[in-house]
C-alpha cells in the first residue's frame, strides 16, 4: 500500500474549484459521471453529496467489471482504501472518551506483554502519534519478510496485527517519534491493536458496534466487496492492466494492516460517515461523540512549518473559498480509488469512488471532485 493520501498537486486541483469543471446536472449524479467515466476510460464510479447532514445528490455509472454488462448502482459496495484511517481513528475516539484509551497511551501502556521487545524508543510512541502519522513507524511492514508473512497468515485478523505491532516495534523508529510527519500504513495497524486490547474486541467488530451499527452504515464490511465466483455480484476492483480481480487471496491488503485501509461500503453509507464529521466540526450534536472530541479529531498536528498538515485521518487545508478548514483524504489498494471531501464552512462533504485504481482513476475522482465542490459547496 503507496502512502494514499491526497498528493500535494491532487488537493490543489480540487481546491481551485476552476471555471472548466464539469456541471453536476440535477440530483441524480449519474449523467454526470458518465462522460467522465468515458473520458478517462475506467469501469464505473459512484458519487454522492451531503449539505446539512443529508444527501442532496447521489448517483453511479458504468459497469461492475470491464467487458461486463452488469451496471453499477448507489447500493453497490466500493472499497475506499485509505479512507478507512478516519474510520479508525473516530473508534479510537469512542474508546478515549469512555476511559478505555487516552491520547497519550502509550504503546508500552497498552500492549504490555510486548514491551520486553519493543525498542527502547518505540515505548514512548503514543496513539495521537501514531494517528498523526508521528510515530516514526515505517510506511509499510514490508521489512525481514514480514509482508508476505501477512499475506499467508489465515489466523484471526488481530493475531495479524498483534505480528505488526510485534515487529514494528521491536525495531529503532524511523524518526523520533512526535517530531516528524511520516505516512504510516504500520502505525495505523498499531493503532487499531491498542483499540482491540483496550477493548477486548478484533478491530472489525468494535467498527461493526461502534462505528457501522450507530450510524446505519448496512453494506459497510472488509476486504474486497462481493463474492468469489459469483458474476459481478459487486463490482470488482481492475489491476493495472485494467483487469477485474475476483475477491480473494491478492485482491487486497492484509489483515494485518485492516485498521490503515480494508473497508468497503456503498457510496450512500460512507456519505453517513462524511456528515457524521461535517455535523461534528460544525459544534452540532452527533450523539456519538462530543464537540471536543470532534476538535480533537480534525487539528492537525503541530509542525514547525513546511509539513503536510494532518489530523486524526484527515488532511486538512485552508481554500480561501471554503470559509475556514476543508478536511480531505483519498485512498487506494492499487485496484480502487476514493477521495472524501468536508467543508464544514460551506457545510458540505462530497464522496467519490471508482473501481481501479490508477492514475486515470485518480484524475476521474479529482474531476468528479472538483465539479461536485463548485456546484454545491462554491456557494451557499
Amino acid at each position: 500500500m503507496s502512502a494514499l493520501a491526497l498528493t500535494t498537486a491532487a488537493l490543489s486541483l480540487v481546491l481551485s474549484l476552476s471555471s472548466s469543471a464539469a456541471a453536476a446536472e440535477g440530483q441524480d449524479l449519474s449523467g454526470m459521471l458518465k462522460p467522465v467515466i468515458g473520458q478517462h476510460d475506467v469501469p464505473g464510479m459512484a458519487a454522492a453529496v451531503v449539505k446539512g447532514g443529508d444527501v442532496v445528490a447521489i448517483g453511479a455509472a458504468g459497469v461492475r467489471q470491464a467487458g461486463g454488462k452488469e451496471r453499477v448502482t448507489p447500493n453497490d459496495k466500493f472499497h475506499i482504501g485509505s479512507c478507512t484511517k478516519a474510520m479508525t481513528a473516530t473508534l479510537c475516539a469512542t474508546l478515549v472518551e469512555e476511559g478505555k484509551l487516552k491520547w497519550e497511551s502509550t504503546v508500552a501502556d497498552v500492549l504490555p506483554d510486548l514491551k520486553a521487545k519493543m525498542h527502547a524508543d518505540c515505548r514512548k510512541i503514543t496513539l495521537e502519534q501514531l494517528l498523526h502519522h508521528r510515530s516514526g513507524l515505517p510506511a509499510n511492514p514490508d521489512q525481514e519478510g514480514l509482508w508476505e508473512k501477512l499475506h499467508a497468515h489465515r489466523g484471526p485478523p488481530d493475531q495479524a496485527r498483534r505480528m505488526v505491532a510485534q515487529a514494528v516495534l521491536a525495531r529503532p523508529p524511523e524518526s523520533e517519534p512526535g517530531s516528524t510527519y511520516l505516512y504510516s500504513n504500520t502505525g495505523y495497524a498499531v493503532a487499531g491493536h491498542m483499540a482491540e486490547r483496550a477493548a477486548k474486541q478484533p478491530w472489525e467488530e468494535l467498527m461493526r458496534q461502534r462505528l457501522f451499527k450507530p450510524l446505519g452504515m448496512t453494506s459497510a464490511g472488509f476486504g474486497p466487496p462481493g463474492r468469489r465466483g459469483k458474476v459481478a455480484d459487486q463490482p470488482r476492483g481492475h489491476d493495472a492492466s485494467g483487469k477485474p480481480v475476483e475477491p480473494g487471496p491478492g485482491a487486497d491488503n492484509p489483515s494485518g494492516i485492516a485498521p490503515a485501509g480494508l473497508v468497503h461500503c456503498s457510496i450512500g453509507d460512507w456519505a453517513k460517515f462524511a456528515a457524521l464529521h461535517l455535523r461534528g466540526a460544525r459544534g452540532a450534536d452527533t450523539k456519538l461523540l462530543k464537540p471536543e472530541t470532534f476538535k480533537k479529531l480534525h487539528a492537525p498536528a503541530e509542525s514547525a512549518g513546511g509539513e503536510q498538515k494532518y489530523a486524526m485521518g484527515w488532511i486538512v487545508a485552508e481554500p480561501k473559498w471554503a470559509d475556514g478548514p476543508v478536511l480531505t483524504h483519498a485512498g487506494s489498494n492499487g485496484m480502487w480509488y476514493a477521495m472524501v471531501f468536508i467543508a464544514p464552512g460551506r457545510d458540505g462533504a462530497i464522496v467519490v469512488a471508482c473501481n481501479k485504481g490508477d492514475d486515470a482513476a485518480q484524475k476521474a475522482c479529482e474531476e468528479v471532485t472538483q465539479a461536485l465542490a463548485a456546484k454545491y459547496l462554491r456557494d451557499k
